[in-house]
């Protein structure tokens, strides 16, 4: 039984939890029985549903709440360890920062916007950083402690129209190759999965149906990834099993690009 549930215990915070990879993230955690914070900045119900859907589908207590929350605020980002804290009586062991944004128009370097630019760093980048600030100062030490930042296989593709969402993201990547070294002897791990194209909102938005299916073709595995495809390797990095892996890129992404 303890390997069907290897998270039965630990406390996760899933930011950008309401859809895409975040909320296919936070199921996943669940599954392996994690107790869950689900923080989200959207003004729909979305995480507090999700929140709802999963305590009625658990034989036990309820084991997820919901807090809306704008990442680059770091009052905000505090708040998700504080609700971790009062909800389970004990401090996170898991954080998994899903949420980001991309432009959907896509503008060249020459035409992105100042007000383009700075949103994506205040989301990507700065938000990533306020959750692996507080996940360094305030998550379990000693063994199961696991920081999961998502980053993106178009850091390696570098495609056009995407410069200010790659360089934030990249700005990810590297601030966790330093947060490693940095967290040595807490027994904390924390890695990057950086996934290629999948079926959520975001990759859609703005797309016309010739250039999804140019991306298609350009995948070895001739599909786009799913949810489905991405959330058991971050469970995995989760769990006990991928402790041993840190300070990590993992390229989900079909082959896209390696």
């Amino acid at each position: 039984m303890a390997d069907a549930f290897p998270l039965s215990g630990r406390i996760a915070i899933v930011t950008g939890a309401a859809r895409g990879i975040g909320r296919g993230v936070a199921v996943h955690l669940a599954s392996l029985g994690a107790f869950l914070v689900l923080g989200d900045c959207s003004d729909s119900p979305a995480a507090e549903q999700l929140a709802a859907e999963l305590n009625a589908s658990l034989d036990h207590p309820p084991r997820a709440v919901a807090l809306r929350v704008d990442v680059p605020d770091a009052n905000a980002v505090k708040s998700l360890f504080d609700a971790a804290e009062s909800a389970f009586g004990g401090r996170a062991h898991i954080i998994v920062s899903c949420a980001g944004i991309c432009d959907e128009t896509y503008p060249s370097l020459s035409e992105t916007s100042d007000e383009v630019w700075d949103r994506a760093f205040a989301v990507n980048a700065r938000g990533n950083f306020l959750c692996c600030r507080e996940a360094a100062n305030r998550l379990v030490r000693g063994g199961g402690g696991r920081i999961v930042c998502i980053s993106s296989s178009t850091t390696a593709s570098l495609r056009p129209g995407y410069g200010a969402y790659v360089a934030s993201k990249a700005a990810v990547e590297a601030m966790v190759k330093v947060l490693v070294k940095e967290l040595k002897g807490t027994g904390i791990t924390t890695n990057c999965v950086a996934p290629g194209a999948v079926k959520t909102p975001m990759f859609y938005a703005g797309k016309s149906d010739e250039v999804v299916q140019s991306i298609v073709e350009e995948c070895p595995l001739g599909r786009l990834g799913e949810v489905e495809d991405i959330a058991p390797v971050v469970g995995f990095l989760c769990t006990d099993t991928g402790g041993w892996v840190n300070g990590q890129v993992v390229r989900a992404n079909g082959g896209y690009v390696s």
